[in-house]
């Protein structure tokens, strides 16, 4: 494998020509069942999602919580099936929240943390995150950790300056870096039309390995899989695809048709 330096503000940044890491997509369903609001309408996604042609890449999708027993039955190998959020406990009296141990019972081995909607609309913050994190460690779930800016942020130059908080909460977190997968996601991107350039998500995608070769290490720098969200779609994602460390996708809407995620998928 090969590789060049070049210097940034960030220090050394290692731009990887070949890569052995294997590309991951994600498609973060939301609160969506399929294209509607009812069980036939998740189950016809699910139909569409079987049709799709093999990739290279590893799947994931994240179906609201009632329904991920449904599609984990449903839904054919090797598209795997994460919850979309879990708490840092157990179990208890933690109304509406979800147990890592009991979905880990159903089948289900991924999940998603610290997404822009949970940080912005539910107020959580680093600290629960890691929390969660933690707990996910200890459990052996594996973890899509989100983290992002908002466009003032961008407008400010100020996108590393935010995201290395968010970069922290997770890396004191975690003792095991096989089980974790980074998405990157600009809030302001997400669901808005509004699309990073292939230019700023491949440079923001390598400031993050950066970071994490300065402070926690060259190998799980080279080895941690860095996904791009934020209006991701069957239109853009070749171009975001060329990006050197840019390892997939976290898609939101065009996960929810199957051709499109299809293209996407076929895409790295």
């Amino acid at each position: 494998r090969r590789s060049r330096m070049k210097a940034t503000r960030f220090g050394a940044q290692f731009v990887r020509r070949f890569s052995s890491r294997t590309p991951i997509v994600g498609g973060n369903w939301k609160l969506n069942a399929g294209n509607g609001i009812t069980k036939s309408s998740i189950a016809e996604l699910v139909t569409g999602l079987n049709g799709m042609k093999e990739a290279k890449c590893q799947i994931f999708v994240c179906p609201p919580t009632l329904y991920l027993e449904s599609v984990a039955s449903t839904i054919d190998a090797p598209i795997m099936v994460s919850s979309q959020n879990i708490y840092c406990k157990q179990k208890g009296a933690f109304t509406g929240e979800t147990s890592a141990d009991m979905l880990l019972d159903m089948g289900i081995e991924w999940t998603l943390i610290g997404h822009s909607e949970r940080r912005d609309i539910f107020g959580e913050t680093d600290e629960l995150l890691g929390e969660k994190i933690a707990y996910a460690q200890s459990v052996g779930m594996n973890v899509v950790a989100c983290i992002g800016e908002h466009k003032e942020d961008r407008v400010a130059g100020k996108t590393m300056d935010v995201l290395v908080p968010q970069l922290e909460a997770i890396s004191s977190n975690v003792t095991d870096w096989s089980k974790v997968v980074i998405a990157y996601e600009p809030v302001w991107a997400i669901g808005t039309g509004l699309t990073a350039t292939p230019e700023q998500a491949q440079e923001t995608h390598a400031d993050i390995r950066t970071w994490f070769s300065t402070n926690v290490g060259s190998k799980v720098a080279d080895e941690l899989r860095i996904q791009y969200g934020g209006s991701v779609n069957d239109k853009n994602c070749d171009a975001l695809a060329a990006g050197p460390d840019i390892d997939g996708f976290l898609v939101g809407g065009a996960s929810l048709k199957a051709p499109a995620f299809e293209t996407i998928c076929q895409a790295l």
